[in-house]
């Protein structure tokens, strides 16, 4: 290395000069001292140079080590996520659950990985919807739901930031309470029996258009940051969109229609009136005086 071979050179330089400069002739112990300093630099920039190289290799090597430790990660979370995939597709139901339950540990484990294990869960809730008598099936969808909720509640496990693609899917007893989510499509989605989004918070857009509740919706204190859009929606059962700010209650129900015997109470600036054409239905439309800040609420006997 050029840095030994420097450091080398000074010794010896100052060895011979020290041999020939030794005698007792002032200007000669002058001209040692001068060189003493000048070798003393020269050791010392050849030791800083040979510290510097010292580093850059071990930096090196480190950086080397990193790339090769998150290469066998990515490689272990594609066969993981490849894995699971196959495992969805079985045609048994604990082979499908040991593939939900396998990429729920892949997304706890790889922060990373988590909007790609969202989007794969929610592909599997846009599948054709089993038949009653499918119990297997419907257990298997009741976990992947579970799932959703469990990581997408503020807590210890909270998968941050996550977007939902639900278009189009039917959905049994749908429990999403308490989660904060950025944007979710449900537009189209048949939510049977319940559907239960109380306290849940949109931080983008949340589309419901039209959707069918065909059982109770539950939307009390629900946060729309930006919007909730449920354009042309069906509510054919009890509706509850609560009491809340109207700053964060920031819906669209243009379009939207109920039943008269259903229990209803809209969000702020809403309302409902029969239906012209359609004896049996109401449409939802906004108030006369759409500047009150609480929720309306009506209700007709069966």
């Amino acid at each position: 290395m050029w840095s030994v071979g420097l450091v080398v050179a000074a010794v010896v330089a100052v060895t011979l000069l020290w041999v020939f400069l030794s005698g007792d002739d002032p200007a000669d112990t002058r001209r040692l001292d001068a060189v003493r300093t000048a070798s003393s630099l020269v050791i010392g920039a050849g030791g800083a140079a040979a510290l510097l190289l010292a580093a850059r290799r071990q930096r090196y090597v480190e950086l080397d080590l990193e790339q090769k430790e998150h290469d066998a990660d990515e490689r272990r979370a594609t066969d993981l996520y490849g894995k699971a995939a196959d495992q969805l597709g079985s045609d048994k139901a604990p082979v499908r659950l040991a593939g939900v339950y396998a990429l729920e540990r892949l997304g706890q484990d790889q922060p990373r990985h988590r909007q790609t294990v969202v989007n794969l869960l929610c592909a599997y809730l846009r599948m054709p919807h089993p038949s009653p008598d499918d119990r297997e099936e419907h257990l298997v969808r009741g976990t992947v739901q579970g799932v959703l909720e469990s990581h997408l509640q503020p807590g210890p496990n909270f998968w941050p930031d996550m977007d939902l693609v639900l278009l189009g899917a039917e959905l049994d007893f749908f429990w999403f309470r308490g989660c904060r989510v950025r944007e979710a499509d449900f537009r189209y989605v048949t939510f049977n029996e319940i559907a239960a989004f109380r306290e849940t918070t949109f931080t983008a857009r949340a589309y419901f258009t039209g959707v069918r509740f065909a059982g109770t919706a539950d939307l009390r204190q629900v946060s729309f940051l930006e919007r909730g859009v449920f354009r042309d929606a069906r509510f054919e059962g009890d509706v509850d969109f609560g009491a809340g700010p109207a700053e964060e209650r920031h819906v669209d129900l243009s379009g939207a229609t109920a039943v008269p015997t259903a229990q209803r109470e809209w969000p702020a600036g809403w309302t409902d009136e029969p239906d012209p054409d359609d004896s049996g239905r109401l449409r939802v439309v906004r108030e006369a005086h759409s500047g009150a800040d609480h929720s309306t609420v009506t209700w007709s006997g069966s």
